[in-house]
């Protein structure tokens, strides 16, 4: 059972979540509360390593079910390793994405239809935010602010009808 809180951030690549997290950590540490800030894939060791493999532009060929799955494999270690126990301890845990990005690039992006939210559901134990804040952005700006952050990983890189999809 969960006695802290869960907010999520979702939105394109550039769309200012990390900028919008830290101010909204910001304000719960100035009110006393203990914040994680954590990402999506990713979190914890298990789940960079995933991260790695999933973003690496060199893994063109990755098949979009092996894509959905890496994504809930980093996902059931984040939510048993990093969420739930802060969540217990009651403290505030803020993401940068979760199950809604599956949705998004998987579901919509890659025509999974409705096996994703499956699939995550399972991954969570049917864990689900608390407030989900999403920050909107055309495709076309989130990509303009990608590539003045640096270089594309392999789902930047996907052409604009995927973005406009997802």
């Amino acid at each position: 059972m969960k006695q802290g809180l869960f907010i999520t951030f979702e939105g394109p690549d550039g769309s200012g979540k990390t900028t919008q997290i830290q101010f909204l950590r910001n304000l719960f540490i100035d009110k006393g509360l203990q914040v994680i800030v954590t990402r999506e894939p990713g979190g914890t060791q298990i789940g960079e390593r995933i991260r790695d493999i999933i973003l690496d532009k060199d893994h063109k060929e990755m098949d979009p079910m092996t894509e959905t799955l890496l994504y809930a494999a980093s996902r059931a270690q984040h939510v048993a390793q990093v969420i739930m126990p802060a969540l217990r301890a009651r403290k505030v845990v803020i993401c940068d994405r979760f199950v809604d990005s599956s949705i998004a690039y998987q579901s919509w992006g890659r025509n999974l239809g409705a096996a994703v939210e499956e699939i995550n559901s399972f991954a969570t134990g049917g864990l689900t935010p608390d407030l989900t804040i999403l920050l909107l952005l055309d495709p076309e700006e989130g990509r303009k602010r990608s590539l003045q952050e640096g270089e594309l990983d392999r789902l930047e890189l996907e052409d604009m009808t995927f973005h406009e999809a997802v």
